[in-house]
């Protein structure tokens, strides 16, 4: 099949990449020329495993393009996915629509005559969204043959190309049978590993990618308030969530106690489901709650560090592991890392960083930092160490170095990667979250 990915951040690249990989011809299109320029370089924009391989040998077979001319990049597309960014309207929290729609315009213009093809929408867009794409497509090009999906993606950054080669469900949303058969088509490959492709209309595609999304979130936020009640009543959050998640109505995944979500996808979709729902008379008041826990936990984790050191930060300095919001991504956006990062300078620290992946994007939304070239580095001399995110760099750490480094002997673990007992064999005054 001949594929056109309008857009190559994360989903767009990730995706087209992928599909190139099952034998299909890609094209992805971005207007930012630059970016492009990096691409056909071999430079990736962003940190994934194994992206980097995965896009260098489908350029070299030739199923694997890049252009920022929109024109050419779906001259002869079968199928044309939108995936570009919608990220949170600032004023209103609504989700921002105004480059689907531009792509929408985009596309328009370009469709052949007598040619059909189908428009995916791929980003992650409010019910209703395919409605608006196919009436602007057609009334900027009224004699296309077209018809417009949506086709949610599902993927978790650091695994996203397992995900989509191995994915849970396919989800495919249409009005039109021709458009049903063509991205059947194109997911063909996957029917070897058993993946099921569930077909609904458009805005129940639209509706359960920010279901999925906001129950995820809400299983997160759930366990962290259990954390801070097994703090209270003296229980250990490890074995609830595992007690919990024994139950197969309920499962383990998501039941990890910490600082709380963040990223490209819950803040911005629990928000804009939110914003969604109370357009239609229909408030989802768990997601609400939801949203407003998870923002006020982030900084409450700040607070938490402070009281590890005695109740009193300024002056003194913190080592911070870990600053993206997840390991194995370089992603910045709403990170826990931030909040708490500006929770400790607020109270007059200083703060030592050091992440494998994120500290150049860190440097874009964290002001007076240091950054160190090595985990150990930046513990030199520090009054206390805050583990922040689960790289694999961060568990096998030698406590007897770091017990030496620490001027004040403060560990405050916010993944509960160790022990509470072998850091008090190594002389470590210990915090974890819910134990």
């Amino acid at each position: 099949m001949r594929i056109a990915m309008i857009g190559s951040g994360y989903v767009g690249l990730v995706s087209g990449a992928c599909f190139a990989d099952f034998g299909h011809n890609v094209t992805c299109v971005d207007k930012d020329s630059a970016k492009i320029a990096r691409l056909c370089a071999g430079e990736m924009p962003i940190y994934e495993p194994g992206l980097d391989g995965l896009v260098a040998a489908n350029v070299r077979a030739g199923r694997l393009r890049f252009t920022a001319d929109l024109a050419a990049g779906m001259a002869d597309a079968e199928a044309v996915f939108i995936a570009v960014g919608t990220p949170s309207r600032r004023g209103d929290g609504h989700a921002d629509l105004s480059h689907v729609y531009a792509a929408a315009r985009e596309i328009a213009a370009n469709l052949a005559p007598g040619r059909f093809t189908v428009v995916v929408t791929k980003s992650t867009v409010p019910v209703g969204t395919g409605d608006e794409v196919e009436r602007i497509i057609r009334e900027t090009n009224p004699q296309a043959e077209v018809a417009v999906a949506s086709n949610p993606e599902f993927l978790r950054e650091g695994a996203a190309i397992s995900d989509f080669k191995r994915p849970d469900r396919i989800l495919i949303g249409v009005e039109d049978s021709r458009a049903r058969q063509i991205l059947e088509e194109i997911y063909r490959p996957l029917y070897l590993n058993q993946a099921p492709i569930m077909v609904t209309n458009r805005r129940t595609a639209e509706l359960t990618k920010y279901a999925a999304n906001a129950f995820l979130a809400t299983k997160i936020t759930f366990i962290n308030e259990m954390a801070d009640l097994c703090e209270k009543v003296g229980a250990n959050v490890q074995d609830v969530a595992r007690g919990i998640g024994l139950d197969n109505r309920i499962g383990p995944k998501f039941l990890n106690a910490g600082p709380g979500y963040g990223g490209s996808c819950f803040p911005k979709d629990t928000l804009a489901l939110i914003k969604t729902a109370q357009d239609h008379d229909a408030p989802t008041r768990i997601v609400e709650t939801v949203a407003a826990v998870n923002d006020t936990r982030k900084r409450a984790m700040g607070r938490k560090v402070i009281q590890a050191m005695g109740g009193d930060a300024r002056g003194r300095t913190v080592a911070v592991l870990g600053l993206t919001f997840k390991p194995n991504t370089d992603d910045m956006r709403d990170s826990p890392a931030i909040a708490i990062i500006q929770t400790l300078q607020d109270a007059g620290a200083r703060i030592r960083a050091y992440d494998p992946q994120g500290m150049e994007q860190a440097r874009a939304v964290l002001a007076g930092v240091d950054y160190a070239d090595d985990p150990y580095a930046a513990l030199e001399g520090a009054d206390a160490m805050v583990l922040v995110t689960e790289w694999d760099a961060f568990r096998a750490l030698d406590l007897a170095r770091v017990k030496r480094l620490l001027a004040r002997p403060v560990v405050v673990d916010l993944r509960n990667v160790y022990r509470p007992d072998e850091m008090a064999r190594h002389g470590l005054s210990y915090s974890g979250v819910g134990r």
